[in-house]
């Protein structure tokens, strides 16, 4: 354990004997100390302990504090706040967020009380917000936050200080500033430490860089994230369809769209639907609902697998020692499609690899397929017969029969991989999420070609 992490912890405990003694000053004094998400957390294990000590503890916050850490909030803690508190009290809270923050609040909380918060708000703040809300879910619009820093290109370096000085404190970042036109028409961009190294009278239209990286309202939120990380942005300015800066969306933003779409992604390639409700504090039902749909789904498909197995029964009568290996077969092809849909998956999300190149993906991965189908199948040759057919015993695993297992083992591997990596960039040529053909969807439909080769070679070099 840190050191750091230690002294939070007893910096907690010490919290909890002070709320348990009702001692105000100290208590006050004592959470100054803790950053905003610190507070949260610690707010967030109160309520498990007690909810009137966590809406007690919220209390005694500052104003600024208190909006942070409110802002930094799982969904069911601040609506117990919210339902706990004045409306005054409330309306302070919503006034000290940042929009963006404010706007995430009303997309998560129920309608009843994303009432109560929209009059608690000034009908400025109210009407801004309402403006975020109008803009596509998971857009550019919806994630940015109009506390950013404008300066005019007339302005000396000594007035953009003044400015930065004098309205900074309630930005979302200062450290990089937007130069805009008469009509907010975004012309260059500069930063504080531009500021700093030129002197007092020199114009910033002399400074500012006039290449500015920016995106509109209603770009995908998952491609500004990629802006970001590209260009390594600090921040990076939002402009509507006639070219005016409207908000920014900065590093810590993206952060947070970077995780959703990660933990969506994950959730489609296991097979499950993507759910805003974290896995500790999903009620059963919802998990229920968020899984039966795939599980139903391969279930029935696996009709295909069984269909199969009865058309062949004769054979697997035939030769009976054939059925034994079907698993390794067809959890053999299920991994190797899972290998290389995530890899091309992976690809596709970060830009490495586009629809275009499909042909090029494709010959790789059927050089890849080969090179580890035949390693797969020599080592299997030497197992079946040193292991199966020695150690074991088992006459019928003969050489005719471990040659047909190896030689299947092969072409499923080469199918398998070619599924696996053509199915992802297929949907996203169609505009499908690419995580949508993961690994339960390409391991149904390998397994079933598993069997149809597996008996298809069994027929030819068996003679069954």
């Amino acid at each position: 354990m840190s050191n750091q992490t230690y002294e939070y912890e007893e910096l907690c405990e010490h919290l909890r004997e002070l709320l348990a003694e009702r001692n105000v000053a100290e208590i006050r004094q004592e959470l100054c100390k803790m950053n905003s998400f610190d507070t949260a957390e610690f707010l967030t294990d109160l309520r498990e302990e007690n909810e009137n000590l966590m809406v007690l503890a919220f209390l005694l916050l500052s104003k600024e504090q208190g909006a942070e850490a409110f802002a930094e909030l799982d969904t069911p803690e601040q609506e117990l706040i919210i339902n706990s508190i004045s409306d005054s009290q409330l309306g302070s809270i919503i006034e000290e967020m940042y929009v963006d923050d404010a706007v995430d609040l009303m997309e998560e909380l129920p309608a009843n009380v994303v009432k109560r918060v929209m009059r608690a708000a000034t009908p400025e703040t109210r009407k801004l917000i309402n403006q975020y809300l109008k803009y596509p879910e998971n857009s550019a619009g919806s994630i940015m936050t109009a506390e950013f820093i404008d300066l005019k290109k007339y302005m000396s370096v000594r007035e953009s200080i003044a400015r930065i000085r004098r309205i900074g404190e309630d930005k979302e970042t200062i450290y990089v500033c937007y130069v805009t036109s008469g009509d907010r028409k975004l012309e260059g961009v500069v930063t504080v430490k531009d500021l700093l190294l030129h002197d007092d009278d020199d114009e910033i239209s002399g400074i500012m860089d006039t290449n500015v990286i920016f995106a509109h309202t209603t770009d995908d939120q998952e491609d500004v994230a990629d802006l970001i990380s590209d260009y390594d942005l600090l921040a990076v300015p939002v402009v509507d369809k006639e070219d005016r800066l409207v908000g920014i969306i900065t590093v810590d933003d993206v952060i947070d769209v970077i995780e959703e779409e990660n933990t969506e992604d994950m959730d489609k390639m296991a097979g499950i639907l993507p759910s805003d409700t974290p896995y500790a504090r999903s009620p059963v039902v919802e998990l229920w609902k968020n899984r039966i749909p795939w599980l139903l789904f391969l279930m029935l498909s696996a009709t295909l697998t069984q269909m199969v197995m009865t058309h062949y029964e004769t054979a697997l009568a035939a030769q009976a020692v054939l059925t034994a290996y079907i698993p390794m077969l067809m959890g053999t092809g299920g991994n190797s499609g899972s290998q290389a849909s995530t890899a091309v998956i992976r690809s596709l999300s970060l830009g490495e690899t586009e629809t275009k190149d499909v042909l090029k993906v494709l010959w790789r991965e059927i050089r890849v397929a080969v090179l580890c189908g035949v390693t797969l199948a020599c080592v299997n040759f030497v197992k079946l017969l040193l292991v199966d057919r020695m150690l074991l015993n088992n006459a019928a695993v003969t050489i005719p029969v471990a040659l047909t297992i190896c030689v299947t083992l092969v072409f499923v591997v080469i199918f398998a991989k070619v599924v696996g990596c053509t199915l992802p960039m297929a949907a996203e040529k169609i505009g499908l999420d690419p995580a949508v053909m993961a690994a339960p969807l390409i391991t149904t439909l390998t397994d079933t070609v598993s069997l149809l080769i597996y008996f298809r070679f069994a027929q030819m070099i068996l003679r069954i």
